[in-house]
């Protein structure tokens, strides 16, 4: 057999992501456009119910609370999906609610002066007012970094080497969104997942007036048939007799958002009375927020690739970071239980149906802001059971960490540094974060437990995300480890054309702003 010759083995390094039909400024047809953007925003709504419902029971709240909340919460992500797209990074992300909040938010929810009282309305009208005050306060950073352009100075301490964990653990380190929430319903998650992969992937080929429909429609198609077949399975009896876990996963009709919905309901600032201020909750959200940033910056990160840009220049970065600030303050603002970051998900859906255009994410963010205050529509779509959402988050999660290792490409990977801060990086990322979760588990608090609860939820915030945990080592170990030598293999000749805006001619196709907003903010 004779030898394969170099070029036959070698993959060469691209700047940007082939194979995509549509990227970040081309657009498909306005029908194809809308049912894309629709499918965006049924994506979304997996996690717009899933926080609310944790969290509002948890506050006291009802289940028209819930509904509200939910409400609130797509209200103000279609808000901030379009500030985004048009004056942050310009990216096709959409901004939703965020996991990394959790922490914080908790322990507000379980501090003594709420705790004692009695009357669970009451009760869940406060805890949602102290939530807002240190939503508010806390805001201030991203805002601060972001439009004082400190993140692009930070960033510039990035290389390829250091965010590929980064990335990589965005979507890895939500390993248990996936198939953990599958479990709690096999018989419709398990059919989902194989139906989601058979339609994205194996017949990908079938096309329909030239339109590869069932790799174009996958989400959508798979969630229509198995959200079908689990309202045959509860209107036929087959969870009469199950558990009560069993039943509230997998039945249609157990979330209870369509009975307490109504009709035409638009959510404004501070309808749940005038957010109150503490300093502690303040502190410890700000840990909150700045998991959000870091978790943010590795999906643009991830999202430009996906959309066939080239990644973001510095100052594009720290804009959109100062916008996703803006949304933080308005989730303060409305009340939505949770602050913003990008939807991790709905990033992996550009990848898994080729098309990064800016415009059908913006289409999703008009039914996010259309729905929420039709709300018996609203909550139809949201009643869909969440192990649905869950099996395809278990590709799309992972299809973005699968973006964030090809960052390795622009680096030396034959190199022993290279391989030691990757693996550790890595390693730790996803080690730390299942120790402070089991050890939370276990003991009802953080391995930070101290008198200084504020400092306890910032420490316990940081070290629960992974993304964070990986920044933090991989950032460390790469700017430490004979870094002055290391350049070319950390990837930084092929990074640095894109730090500056002037860097890379084809920035100015991705990412200037619209209405001709440059004159007046001029790009570095």
């Amino acid at each position: 057999m004779e030898a394969s010759k170099p070029e036959e083995i070698n993959h060469p390094p691209m700047d940007q992501l082939q194979g995509l039909e549509y990227c970040i400024d081309s657009n498909p047809s306005w029908v194809e456009s809308i049912a894309l953007g629709f499918q965006h925003y049924i994506l979304a709504l997996g996690t717009a119910v899933m926080i609310p419902s944790f969290l509002v029971p948890l506050m006291g709240g009802s289940d028209d609370d819930k509904v509200r909340v939910i409400q609130t919460l797509l209200f103000v992500e279609g808000i901030n999906t379009l500030l985004q797209t048009l004056f942050g990074t310009r990216l096709p992300t959409v901004v939703g609610g965020s996991y990394a909040y959790m922490v914080p938010i908790i322990s507000i929810i379980h501090d003594s002066s709420l705790m004692k009282i009695q009357d669970p309305h009451l009760r869940f009208l406060n805890t949602m007012r102290a939530v807002q005050g240190a939503m508010i306060v806390a805001s201030s950073i991203q805002i601060i970094l972001g439009f004082s352009q400190l993140w692009a100075i930070c960033s510039r301490f990035f290389s390829p080497l250091g965010m590929a964990p980064v990335i990589a653990l965005v979507g890895f380190g939500l390993f248990d969104r996936g198939f953990p929430v599958v479990g709690h319903c096999v018989e419709i998650g398990i059919p989902m997942l194989v139906l989601f992969v058979a339609f994205s992937q194996y017949l990908k080929s079938f096309h329909t007036r030239q339109i590869p429909i069932l790799e174009r429609f996958a989400l959508l198609i798979s969630t229509t048939i198995i959200w079908a077949y689990a309202h045959l399975l509860t209107a036929s009896g087959a969870y009469k007799h199950r558990p009560e876990l069993t039943q509230h996963n997998c039945r249609t009709d157990r979330a209870n958002l369509i009975s307490s919905a109504p009709w035409i309901k638009i959510p404004y600032p501070l309808e749940w009375g005038a957010p109150t201020f503490n300093v502690g909750h303040a502190f410890a959200m700000t840990a909150a927020v700045l998991v959000s940033l870091i978790e943010s910056t590795g999906a643009y990160k991830g999202a430009s690739r996906l959309a066939s840009a080239t990644p973001p220049p510095s100052h594009v970065l720290s804009r959109g970071i100062g916008w996703q600030g803006i949304g933080i303050l308005l989730n303060g603002l409305f009340g939505t239980a949770t602050g913003s970051s990008v939807s991790v998900e709905n990033v992996g859906l550009l990848g898994s149906t080729r098309v990064g255009s800016r415009r059908v994410i913006q289409i999703s963010a008009g039914f996010m802001i259309f729905f929420s205050m039709l709300g018996k529509f609203g909550a139809f779509f949201a009643s869909i059971p969440l192990p649905i959402f869950a099996a395809a988050h278990c590709i799309l999660f992972g299809l973005v960490a699968s973006v964030g290792l090809s960052f390795l490409q622009f680096t030396n990977m034959n190199s022993l540094r290279n391989l030691f801060i990757t693996g550790v990086a890595l390693f730790l990322g996803l080690s730390i974060p299942e120790y402070f979760r089991e050890y939370t588990a276990k003991a009802l608090h953080g391995p930070t437990h101290t008198k200084a609860r504020w400092f306890n939820d910032f420490l316990n915030t940081i070290f629960f995300s992974s993304p964070s945990v990986a920044l933090i080592i991989a950032a460390f170990l790469d700017n430490t480890l004979d870094y002055k030598d290391s350049g070319k293999d950390r990837g930084m000749p092929w990074w640095a054309k894109f730090r500056s805006f002037k860097g890379d001619t084809r920035n100015e196709e991705f990412y200037t702003l619209p209405f001709n907003l440059n004159r007046f903010f001029p790009p570095s």
